[in-house]
């Protein structure tokens, strides 16, 4: 038996390649997007190792070109579902028995396969299917799951390590137990690395999970469930379950071996799973773990003493990159009146020189939204914005569905502080601009702190220290990551662990131990060496 207690050392973040003219990076993912361009994908359900193929079928279509099929997937009925949670069961016991370092060595292979081996189908598998440049694609469905899948295993090895203090008359120690039942992971369309790192920290502390991924990011969840599967990790362990919500939360949601929820989508999805659940705590084992990263509304506050060549910068980078359909993007600015025209002034100017289209162009910044319904609620808020008293367009507005889900980058200027686009999450390319008194810095920030419900992401931008800091405290609880003089996004593994509080989530901060810790259920243990032979203290004692 290996007795060595291994103490993984903290990697480093996983190096960015720029894909630039000449580069071999650029050449391989260029063949590589042909390649997956010309070729139709059936994807099954894979339940304890098994595919398995309902014949009840859905599109896969690339969001920039939405005639353009990638392939089909079938759909879960209950009875898959019921066969995912009994598979994710029958798993437990051996995975979550298996010595941390056996798993451990399974996720860094699972890191080594996307590093090298299958680097560009995931990102040409998240271009073309969710609609990302490659620059886009490189830092998540690359770098950043990498990451996760690395810093996870030192973090995890730290976890285990935190033990109580020892005495000399007894032996004290901590269990990390795995979570008694099986994990429901939802994942998002926007990121494939929050797909992976959804299903692989629980699957690291010993867990099972039951996946539904989301049916707008197929292709990539698909082509990712496959190296979990070549890396070794074992049948069972990650059941991948595509499908509609109604159908596998009516199965895993009510299950009596619900251990945990790991979800990453709209608010409105996990009040209600969390509603679920309340109203079925009588018939659970045991109370489940529920971990959630919801919405947004994240703002981005200039101060008067900001630069505003920096301020558009950020604005136009924080906003529309991936067309704003990140957790994180900037949707609400507070600019200052006397720096408006100039931030405004730049921002038109970096806007015209924005390309929108096909994203196997790579003179493209932005490609389409991820589909018609997305498409057609945020042109309505647009429309709603040019038809009001209240708000104006200052830049872009035009909408465009005849080829791919396109939207301009979009900017409105909103009179009233409460317009209903500085309030409301859209996850699209449109930022919503309040201009506010100079002097009214201060109450400003009152105006940030209680606009939204959300509580994800925030930057200020100052020159001035006491400013700073005056946001930093109004601004506390206002925003889960904050940023000085920086987008609100971007958010690296090991350097930004990222999550918000209010109605953006349990704050449990993927990418550092925080969420890694949800996934246990500790048993403390205490062994005295020479037990007690009588009953009574010495305090009983007589005079």
């Amino acid at each position: 038996m290996n007795n060595a207690i291994y103490r993984f050392q903290l990697p480093k973040n996983e190096p960015v390649k720029s894909y630039a003219p000449g580069t071999e990076e650029r050449k391989l993912i260029l063949e590589e997007l042909e390649r997956q361009k010309n070729m139709q994908v059936e994807i099954p359900l894979i339940i304890g190792g098994k595919e398995i193929k309902t014949g009840d079928l859905g599109d896969v279509v690339m969001p920039h070109d939405h005639q353009h099929k990638l392939g089909v997937y079938h759909k879960a009925s209950e009875k898959e579902v019921q066969m995912a949670v009994d598979a994710a069961m029958a798993a437990k016991k051996e995975w979550g028995e298996l010595p941390f370092e056996d798993r451990a060595a399974v996720m860094l292979k699972v890191g080594e396969l996307i590093a090298t081996k299958y680097r560009y189908v995931m990102n040409a598998a998240t271009m073309l299917g969710q609609s990302k440049t490659p620059h886009q694609a490189e830092i998540e469905s690359a770098c950043e799951i990498v990451d996760f899948l690395r810093f996870n295993c030192a973090y995890a090895s730290q976890i285990y390590a935190d033990q109580p203090m020892q005495m000399t008359d007894h032996y004290n120690r901590v269990e990390y137990r795995p979570l008694e039942g099986f994990v429901f992971v939802v994942s998002p369309f926007n990121f494939t690395a929050i797909a992976g790192n959804l299903n692989a920290a629980p699957v690291l502390m010993g867990n099972t999970t039951v996946w539904k991924p989301a049916t707008t990011s197929l292709l990539s969840s698909y082509y990712l469930m496959k190296i979990f599967q070549e890396a070794g990790v074992p049948d069972g362990v990650i059941n991948f379950v595509p499908g509609q919500g109604r159908v596998l939360g009516g199965v895993c949601l009510t299950h009596p071996d619900l251990g945990g929820i790991h979800f990453t989508g709209s608010t409105g999805t996990f009040n209600h799973m969390w509603k679920t659940v309340g109203d079925n705590l009588k018939g659970y084992k045991s109370y489940p773990k529920l971990v959630g990263e919801t919405g947004g509304k994240d703002f981005v506050v200039a101060h008067p003493s900001a630069d505003a060549l920096d301020v558009a910068t950020g604005l136009v980078r924080g906003s529309f990159e991936y067309q704003g359909q990140k957790c994180s993007a900037a949707s609400r600015a507070y600019v200052p009146e006397s720096m408006w025209p100039e931030v405004k002034m730049h921002m038109k100017e970096m806007v015209g020189r924005i390309k929108m289209g096909d994203i196997c162009d790579f003179t493209t910044f932005m490609g389409a939204v991820i589909d018609e319904p997305s498409f057609d609620n945020i042109k309505k808020h647009i429309d709603i914005a040019k038809e009001s008293q209240d708000a104006e367009i200052a830049i872009g507005g035009v909408c465009d569905k005849s080829k791919g889900y396109f939207i301009e980058p979009t900017v409105i200027e909103a009179k009233d502080p409460k317009f209903i686009t500085m309030e409301e999450e859209l996850f699209g390319p449109v930022l919503t601009v309040y201009v506010y008194e100079d002097s009214k810095f201060d109450e400003t920030l009152d105006l940030v702190d209680q606009t939204s419900p959300y509580a994800l992401t925030g930057a200020v931008f100052s020159k001035d220290r006491y400013a700073l800091k005056r946001a930093s405290d109004k601004l506390r609880y206002a925003a889960g990551n904050f940023y000085y003089n920086d987008k609100p996004t971007g958010a690296v593994v090991g350097q930004q662990p990222f999550g918000g509080a209010r109605g953006s989530g349990t704050n449990d901060k993927a990418g550092s131990y925080l969420n890694l810790v949800r996934w246990v259920n500790p048993r403390t243990i205490k062994e005295v060496f020479v037990s007690a032979t009588d009953f009574p203290y010495p305090y009983m004692s007589e005079e």
